[in-house]
């Protein structure tokens, strides 16, 4: 892997954890989803028109790719907004972030033909025990750790399939990366619309009252994401997938610290293994 990949991977890293406390925080719905959409479209909309300007528009497969990506994200952004309200930030992040390069591992090895060994079995071992240690699942009185697990897991699901799914989009179609993700942010804008009309008070309200924090979600969710598709560009997705997740060790202290969840040093200790397992599975 080089230093432009692993420098372009770990900055995003930042920018995830970042906008996932401040979603967290928030605490809205599919509201909040639609408008940080609108401002992100608004904010990247320059930088769409110069990638627009030097590409020669979509074919068939890129278009389904596209539209499949739209739909990919738009489940994960709501059933992350709904883990978050039931949830744990420090249980809910790390849950659907280790999941999630475990099953794009999987992914590009069966769809995209890269190599597994028996390290990346070990780190995804590693994973799999982390996060069942981590939500207390082995322990009595579980139950509401579980609800987190159960989030986290839906949401890994979605990471793997879009991580694996965009990949594909970006280094075999050659859909540029910055467009992929602008047209991610018009999908949902469209599709939901009739929500965000039923609900425009709650939008308002956002708006008003929780500006800046909207601002940073609309600025960080798509750069997270399109610094990570630059990447997939010249790196293989078993590398940036994995090592993308130390954001997991942030969203840990962010939701004990910040948000008073408490439980710091079991579940650092515990996300940390979590990170041997990436770290095991980016190197395998």
């Amino acid at each position: 892997m080089s230093i432009l990949g692993l420098v372009l991977v770990l900055t995003a890293a930042v920018c995830h954890a970042t906008w996932n406390f401040f979603v967290k925080r928030l605490n809205a719905g599919a509201e909040l989803v639609w408008l940080f959409s609108v401002v992100s479209a608004v904010i990247y909309l320059p930088l769409a028109l110069y990638a627009a300007s030097g590409f020669n528009g979509f074919n068939g497969s890129q278009i389904l790719f596209v539209l499949g990506s739209v739909a990919i994200h738009l489940g994960y952004f709501l059933l992350l907004q709904s883990g978050y309200r039931h949830g744990a930030l420090s249980l809910v992040y790390p849950t659907a972030r280790s999941t999630g390069p475990l099953l794009a591992t999987c992914f590009a090895v069966l769809f995209l033909g890269e190599a597994v060994t028996a390290q990346t079995v070990l780190g995804g071992v590693t994973i799999v025990f982390g996060v069942l240690m981590l939500t207390g699942g082995f322990r009595r009185g579980g139950g509401r750790a579980l609800v987190s697990v159960a989030f986290g897991v839906g949401a890994g699901l979605l990471i793997g399939s879009y991580t694996a799914w965009d990949a594909y989009a970006v280094s075999v179609l050659l859909v540029p990366p910055l467009l992929l993700d602008y047209a991610s942010s018009i999908g949902r804008i469209v599709l939901l619309a009739p929500v965000a009309w039923r609900r425009r008070q709650a939008v308002a309200r956002l708006w008003a009252q929780h500006r800046a924090e909207v601002l940073v979600i609309a600025v960080f969710c798509p750069l997270a994401y399109i610094l990570v598709l630059v990447a997939m560009t010249f790196t293989p997705v078993i590398y940036v997938a994995p090592i993308r997740e130390v954001s997991v060790l942030l969203t840990v202290l962010m939701g004990s610290l910040l948000l008073g969840e408490g439980h710091l040093k079991t579940r650092l200790f515990w996300s940390s293994i979590i990170l041997c397992g990436v770290v095991a599975l980016a190197l395998g």
